[in-house]
């Protein structure tokens, strides 16, 4: 059915990260890592697309990190979700269907559903997840302590 992919949900904590800890300075991937739990190697590949693709900017230096291209209300989820669609289809060069019912009939009712989902995920901003997370008492900065529990 119809997921959300790791890739995905990781370009949008990192995204939100930046967007909800990136004032005054730069958010430290390392930083991301530590409160998402995101791998480093990982996390740097999808946050040098997000640069590349003008929703974050890298910030050089000791105290460098990332920080948003453009202001958080000027950021949607969409955006971000295309980018990370774009990558996947990329690497996914195979077509979906050899059938003519699979082409013709699934495959454009899957991309209908996939425009209105875009559709709806393009209303929501990065400003309005930063709110929903002051909502919920998230403290800025936050840190998920270690479990070292085996």
């Amino acid at each position: 059915m119809l997921r959300l992919s790791r890739k995905t949900m990781l370009a949008l904590e990192a995204v939100l990260d930046v967007a909800y800890n990136a004032r005054p300075d730069p958010v430290q991937s390392k930083d991301i890592t530590a409160r998402q739990g995101i791998p480093q190697r990982y996390l740097e590949q999808v946050m040098q697309q997000l640069v590349h693709h003008g929703i974050l900017k890298g910030v050089r230096g000791p105290r460098g990190g990332y920080t948003l291209a453009r202001e958080r209300r000027r950021i949607t989820v969409g955006d971000v979700v295309r980018i990370v669609d774009r990558l996947d289809a990329e690497a996914d060069s195979e077509p979906v269907s050899q059938a003519e019912l699979g082409d013709k009939v699934v495959a454009p009712l899957w991309s209908e559903t996939r425009d209105a989902i875009l559709t709806r995920l393009d209303e929501v901003t990065m400003e309005d997840l930063c709110r929903r997370a002051r909502k919920l008492g998230i403290v800025k900065g936050a840190r998920v302590a270690p479990d070292f529990n085996i």
